[in-house]
């Protein structure tokens, strides 16, 4: 990551003309961002719910709970009750108190063993996860926090876990926990077609490869204190029960809700401020994305800036490659923005996921970690700092790499992963996105970028520089042709320009609801 410097942090860039941009309606969702083509179908769940018309108890731990029931009577002449009749009445009492407990603290177990999440707009809460699901909860934490190795000591600790007992490890100052895990059981081998293999040796870098990005000493707040995981290894952002409980739903944690893919709509409730190229065979983007913190203001949406490489039909056979930074206080519990990867080859259906929390992306550094907060951070008015992205095609191998900075290779995405992206991009997107939820009834005060609109320029509005994408002959080429889009320009918005020393570049975002934006 690099700061701005003198020979290419322009105060006064050049006047950029204005582009009219599309309007394009969209729906809610809850969780993270999505190409510009999207809509949302909505499933329900069946809760099973008992006849209580003939009694009506309370819930199993109210003391006057089994007075609600019907008993049996008795003659008075009766000189005792019979050992039978007592033993009926007691089996009733017990029978009533699971019989009648409240249907909807239970969702309906799938056939897979985890719970599927309760109808809409009903998420999980801590008791009920650890109640209901506490063994599978434990159980997925065992299978994606992998066995790490003693590596770092910023603090000491003795862990109680049947897999990390006696390991040294680092707590971050975002409260993050990183274990070095060997590269070869990462999450990613997990997957059938990767069982038994090592990670993969550096790909050919595309041609006219001349980035000037550096990557500062200290880019994540994890590695602030100089250390980092040894060689043959690589730092996993450690997923703990609370970011699991925070979810709105346990099946679902770290993907993006089933939708379906319009190529007219930004999707349920998602708004984006973008640039865009399509009409062409891509292989592979690049690009230079200022880093900021923009203020999320309700726990299930989140601000994001990012690379979009994308292929398919926009039904339910759409590709995406996604990198870039985020803030999203449900899959990470703050407000701290987060370099993030995700894919899908289904339309975010059934396949893909956040980072490392599936078998999916195979990483090779040890300096990253996927998930961790990014440091510094911009500010207004004052210093800029961005970071350096690029997504390309490995010609020899056909595998998607992701390469940080100055050539910090951080890993790949395997072809087989993927259907259409298997040969090539049909589109690249760059920008920003928000989710609007808008749960106080008005639109969302969720900012963008910085929080400002594109023209309060240098130093104030976040950017994207540099724009290049890779042609089929693994070459480089700077951005021409560019489409922009703001969903809701009076909410977030969009200017693009071009000079020597930033290329093709753009302003963009804003501060959500205002007096333009309700």
């Amino acid at each position: 990551m690099k700061g701005v410097g003198e020979e290419d942090y322009n105060p006064n860039p050049p006047q950029l003309p204005w582009t009219k941009q599309k309007n394009v309606k969209s729906h809610y969702t809850t969780t993270r961002r999505h190409p510009v083509q999207c809509n949302q179908t909505q499933t329900s769940d069946t809760v099973f719910v008992p006849n209580t018309r003939q009694s009506q108890p309370t819930p199993p731990l109210e003391p006057k709970h089994s007075s609600k029931l019907v008993l049996p009577t008795y003659s008075h002449t009766s000189n005792s009750v019979s050992f039978v009749s007592m033993l009926l009445v007691l089996l009733l009492l017990v029978a009533s108190s699971s019989l009648f407990t409240p249907a909807l603290s239970h969702p309906v177990v799938s056939d897979s063993g985890l719970r599927r999440p309760s109808p809409a707009n009903q998420t999980f809460r801590t008791g009920s996860i650890n109640k209901l699901s506490g063994v599978q909860v434990q159980s997925y934490l065992r299978k994606i926090n992998k066995p790490a190795v003693k590596t770092i000591q910023a603090r000491h600790f003795v862990l109680d876990s049947e897999f990390n007992a006696n390991v040294d490890f680092l707590v971050s100052p975002d409260g993050d926990v990183i274990d070095c895990v060997v590269s070869h059981l990462q999450p990613a081998f997990d997957h059938p077609e990767l069982k038994g293999k090592k990670p993969l040796e550096e790909p050919d870098r595309p041609k006219s490869y001349n980035s000037t990005d550096k990557v500062g000493e200290s880019y994540q707040l994890w590695a602030d204190s100089g250390e980092s995981c040894p060689q043959g290894t690589v730092p996993i952002r450690r997923t703990g029960e609370k970011d699991i409980l925070r979810a709105s739903s346990f099946q679902r944690f770290g993907r993006k809700p089933r939708r379906h893919v319009r190529r007219d709509s930004s999707g349920s409730g998602h708004e984006h401020a973008v640039v865009f190229v399509n009409g062409d065979q891509y292989y592979g983007a690049k690009a230079s994305i200022n880093v900021w913190a923009p203020r999320v203001t309700d726990q299930y949406e989140f601000s994001l800036s990012q690379i979009w490489v994308i292929s398919g039909s926009f039904g339910n056979d759409l590709n995406t490659i996604e990198a870039g930074w985020q803030v999203s206080p449900e899959l990470y519990g703050d407000n701290y923005p987060r370099f993030f990867t995700y894919w899908t080859t289904d339309a975010y259906q059934t396949t893909g996921c956040y980072n490392l929390l599936c078998s999916g992306f195979v990483q090779t550094n040890n300096k990253i970690a996927i998930g961790a907060a990014i440091s510094p951070r911009s500010s207004y008015g004052s210093r800029q700092f961005d970071i350096g992205l690029m997504v390309w095609k490995d010609p020899k191998h056909g595998h998607w790499w992701l390469e940080f900075g100055n050539g910090l290779l951080v890993g790949y995405w395997p072809a087989f992963l993927f259907s259409h992206l298997r040969s090539h991009a049909s589109m690249v997107q760059f920008g920003g996105e928000i989710v609007n939820s808008r749960s106080r009834g008005y639109h969302t005060s969720t900012q963008m970028g910085s929080g400002q609109f594109a023209e309060a320029g240098s130093g104030k509005a976040s950017y994207f520089r540099n724009l290049q994408v890779v042609d089929w002959d693994n070459n480089l080429l700077p951005l021409t042709n560019l489409h922009l889009l703001a969903d809701h320009p009076n909410c977030y918005d969009i200017r693009q320009g071009r000079n020597n020393v930033w290329g093709t570049y753009f302003y963009y975002g804003g501060p959500g609801r205002n007096v333009r934006c309700p």
